[in-house]
């Protein structure tokens, strides 16, 4: 008997002895990658090569043995946990995958353990989950650990194959650090001119944390920073930015100390433990002197003066102090454009203010000067003050009479017969108005005609005393009166008065006596011009209504000689002489 094969494998992997049928593998099997062949065997006769039965079919199956080593298949590996997290804290999850048959023996069961790292962190044997191991991780010490794991099959039991990987584990931050300022003392300086807003300088707090952890905000601490200077925070670097918020002055205070303190945005609450997530830090600044201009103290702008004063009388002082260190003298000035007819002067030296010129209140009341104060040795530093002069009144003004006055009078016109109300004014500015004397001029006190009735305050009634001589009189009089102002001042004090003339025409006239303006009031003026215009009103209807009646009574004398024209034939007419057209 022959025994031959035929297959998978046959005559190479496999071999069988012809004569007593034992089949022998030529190589080495490997099950991961082949785990059976099917085979064929037949047996034949050796000399006629016929089959003395049918061929058979067999299946080799590859025992698996130990020979596959756990591999991990999806590295390299990159894992994170957030720094001070608590013992346990997962991190993440590695696998690894033995080829050996998991169905026979231990070959493919997978144990993890910690070959690198275990100080910090730990792996489930059988999940491969790798936890942290201790609560302190610290990002700020070590941002990041390599940590080998292994995987180890026949469960770990010794003649086991094992693999291994590297997972690096990231440490992320968490806000456990406060802002700290590397100087507990800053300095600067600035010019004392500088102006409101003007930044000094910058400072910046530290903090070991990343990210939004280190976003801060910074405030000044004490009351005079506060009054004095603001600070702000720089978004982009996170510095602090100090400025000025209110003029500053080197001779009033020198050197300012400032209390800034940073403080972080986001604090989290479940380090608040760990201390004050703020610090504190001093800044000087140093106030620069500068040359400033005089300044005038007190700043009163107003100034009174009576208008009867002479020429160079002291209407008031006026102050300027040059407020740097050096206190340098001062000189003063006034802006001639404001007093371009120099009604006042100035003393250079020591700033009073004089009159240069005659005063009148009833011309100018009020002035208004720009005085200069300027530094003695350097007239470009130099100050302006508006000052407001008041001109007080005084009685240097007679009454006037209100308007020229002429009146008229009839002849026959009865004792105490009213001419005449004379109204006058004055000038000046009582305090609680004025009252006037009235009294015939000395001139005419022999002229017995007319005489002063009922005097008022302010006016006069002029009336005729008698009776019948008018005829014979001149027939134009001349009344003279005195008038003088009532002060109510002191028994010795001046009157101020004036005397004025009022002219009275004889008239001869039936009624009673009347007053002949010398002008026209506004509304007598205004009614005048409405008379006026009414006349013409009246001359334009009248010629209208004319033309309308005579237009109307010529059409009227067309139709009856329409009617009644008769012809005459005086050189041959009979009858016909009679004979009337037809106008129709």
């Amino acid at each position: 008997i022959k025994y031959t094969i035929s297959g998978e494998g046959a005559g190479t992997i496999f071999l069988i002895d012809e004569i007593t049928g034992d089949i022998h593998a030529t190589e080495r099997l490997d099950r991961e990658q082949k785990t059976f062949y099917t085979l064929r065997a037949q047996a034949g006769d050796r000399q006629t090569d016929q089959l003395l039965e049918p061929e058979s079919e067999f299946i080799i199956k590859v025992q698996d043995i130990n020979d596959s080593e756990p591999r991990f298949l999806e590295g390299p590996y990159i894992g994170s946990v957030a720094e001070l997290s608590p013992i346990g804290t997962s991190v993440m999850q590695v696998m690894a995958s033995d080829a050996d048959d998991p169905t026979y023996g231990s070959s493919a069961r997978v144990v993890y353990s910690v070959l690198e790292g275990e100080q910090h962190f730990t792996v489930d044997s059988k999940t491969g989950v790798i936890r942290t191991a201790v609560a302190d991780l610290d990002r700020e010490t070590q941002d990041r650990y390599e940590v080998v794991i292994r995987a180890t099959d026949m469960a770990g039991q010794l003649g086991g194959l094992s693999g291994s990987t590297t997972v690096t584990i990231v440490i992320t931050d968490v806000n456990d650090n406060p802002p700290r300022f590397p100087q507990k003392m800053y300095q600067f300086s600035i010019m004392e001119t500088a102006p409101v807003g003007t930044a000094i300088g910058r400072v910046k707090a530290e903090d070991s944390d990343v990210g939004e952890n280190t976003d801060m905000t910074y405030q000044v601490k004490d009351e005079e920073g506060v009054e004095m200077f603001k600070v702000t925070t720089d978004s982009n670097t996170q510095e602090a930015v100090i400025t000025v918020q209110k003029p500053l002055d080197y001779e009033s205070k020198k050197v300012h100390t400032v209390v800034v303190e940073a403080l972080n945005k986001f604090v989290d609450p479940r380090f608040v433990d760990l201390g004050t997530f703020r610090d504190q830090t001093i800044v000087r600044v140093s106030v620069l002197d500068v040359d400033e201009p005089p300044e005038f103290r007190p700043p009163s702008n107003l100034m009174e003066v009576q208008e009867d004063v002479h020429v160079g009388s002291v209407v008031g002082v006026v102050t300027a102090l040059d407020p740097d260190t050096a206190n340098h003298p001062v000189r003063y000035a006034i802006d001639r454009s404001t007093d371009a007819e120099r009604i006042f002067d100035i003393d250079a030296n020591t700033g009073a203010i004089v009159t240069g010129k005659i005063l009148d209140r009833e011309t100018a009341g009020w002035h208004n000067i720009t005085v200069l104060a300027m530094e003695a040795d350097n007239h470009s530093q130099v100050s302006r003050a508006s000052l407001r002069i008041r001109i007080l009144d005084v009685n240097d003004n007679p009454p006037e009479l209100a308007t020229p006055y002429e009146a008229a009078v009839c002849e026959d016109a009865k004792p105490g017969q009213l001419i005449q109300t004379i109204s006058v004014v004055d000038r000046d500015e009582p305090q609680s108005g004025h009252r006037f004397y009235f009294t015939l001029a000395p001139e005419a006190t022999n002229n017995h005609h007319f005489s002063l009735l009922d005097i008022k305050v302010t006016t006069l009634p002029l009336a005729h005393t008698l009776l019948g001589q008018a005829p014979r009189q001149p027939k134009l009089h001349r009344v003279g009166m005195a008038l003088a102002k009532c002060l109510q001042l002191t028994p010795a004090a001046p009157l101020v008065s004036s005397q004025r003339h009022a002219e009275l025409p004889w008239l001869s006239c039936s009624g009673t006596a009347y007053v002949v303006s010398a002008t026209l009031s506004p509304g007598a003026l205004i009614a005048l011009l409405v008379c006026v215009l009414i006349l013409v009103v009246l001359v334009l209807l009248i010629l209208t209504l004319k033309r309308h009646h005579k237009s109307h009574l010529t059409s009227e004398d067309d139709e009856d000689m329409r009617d009644n024209v008769i012809k005459y034939n005086d050189e041959g007419g009979g009858e016909q002489d009679t004979e009337a057209y037809d106008m129709s």
